[in-house]
């Protein structure tokens, strides 16, 4: 094989050569090639579709942005965002009973709880603590509990300027001025609708 035959070796003959004669000489043909690949049907038919949205939002109230964070869509009661511990109904005590399961089977390594024996023989907490920086929502907290006492809420806004904030226990316990809003998760060993007609027969002592 020659030096020429060496060089046009990957040359076919489907190959198209652009001659440089095609392309515009002067700024009115620059302008005119412009104008022949830009305004086609396409650009008219985008234009009509923004236009009818744009109208729709305007004139007719078919705004399709949420105006976050005054306006939030609605989430599944499933969601799995910030935790939340629960307290019981009848008393206002915490669910919470100290075995740490949750500390166990947490992957993040992110939980930290303090418990200990009080004067009754009971397990008390001490200190609960999440640290939000490094938790991943993975839900096994919230799956391994058996009393139901950590579950994970619908607060997905968790921002902050100090790692300290990510980890304070009165941001995700249940305040006792507000045991009307707790919410039950509806799953296995919930508060089921007649709870409370079931407590008043069977008080619990505390």
């Amino acid at each position: 094989m020659g030096f020429e035959e060496f060089k046009n070796r990957n040359i076919s003959e489907d190959y198209v050569v652009v001659q440089e004669d095609n392309y515009p000489k002067t700024s009115w043909d620059t302008f005119k090639q412009v104008v022949t690949r830009s305004v086609k049907g396409e650009l008219f038919t985008g234009l009509k579709i923004t236009f009818k949205m744009m109208t729709g939002a305007l004139f007719n109230g078919e705004m399709a942005t949420v105006q976050y964070p005054a306006e939030k869509l609605p989430i599944g009661p499933r969601y799995r965002a910030v935790h939340r511990l629960l307290v019981l109904l009848e008393s206002g005590e915490e669910r919470c009973i100290g075995c740490g399961l949750c500390e166990k089977i947490c992957i993040a390594n992110c939980i930290r709880m303090e418990t200990r024996v009080d004067e009754n023989s009971r397990k008390e907490v001490l200190e609960y603590t999440i640290n939000m920086g490094r938790c991943i929502f993975c839900g096994y907290c919230a799956e391994v509990c058996p009393e139901l006492a950590i579950v994970h809420g619908g607060r997905y806004e968790n921002v902050s300027e100090q790692r300290a904030s990510f980890s304070l226990k009165e941001d995700i316990l249940t305040p006792f001025d507000q045991l009307n809003q707790q919410t039950e998760f509806a799953g296995f060993g919930s508060v089921s609708p007649d709870a409370d007609e079931k407590i008043k027969k069977t008080p619990l002592s505390y």
